[in-house]
């Protein structure tokens, strides 16, 4: 290949892409259906997510009434929930920013694990709250 076609410019390009493919691991992905993935998530669950959303992912009781502080309580990650309601990069960005930090002004018990959690961490999180979904809800979630 004779470099000199590419000018300046197009080995910035070239030199760049190359850096970020060495220095910048990727991530790899939310899957259910990875073990390990899986397995890492449960953990980091148990650890950062539990005791709010529950050991087995059940939720706060009585989910859906506002407590006495006008906050709502912590909702099931399993299939009685709605977390499967939302895209896969709504969850990332509430698992980062928490609720607070994606609606202006929205007052939220849960916190921003930005900082704390990487993203394949948290993308481990969220493989192991889809792998306790049925089939059909994983479907549907995916659709969204």
């Amino acid at each position: 290949m004779n470099w000199r076609h590419f000018g300046a410019a197009g080995l910035v390009v070239v030199a760049s892409v190359t850096a970020a493919a060495w220095f910048v691991a990727p991530t790899g992905g939310i899957d259910p259906s990875d073990a390990s993935q899986v397995a890492l998530g449960r953990a980091i669950y148990a650890d950062h997510c539990a005791s709010c959303h529950g050991v087995n992912l059940e939720g706060q009781p009585d989910w859906r009434t506002r407590k006495a502080d006008g906050r709502m309580p912590a909702p099931p990650h399993d299939a009685s929930g709605h977390t499967w309601h939302h895209p896969d990069e709504q969850l990332i960005e509430m698992t980062k920013k928490g609720a607070s930090g994606i609606v202006p002004g929205y007052q939220s018990d849960m916190p921003g694990f930005e900082g704390i959690l990487s993203d394949r961490e948290i993308e481990a999180v969220l493989s192991y709250i889809k792998s306790t979904w049925p089939a059909e809800i994983r479907r549907r979630q995916e659709g969204r």
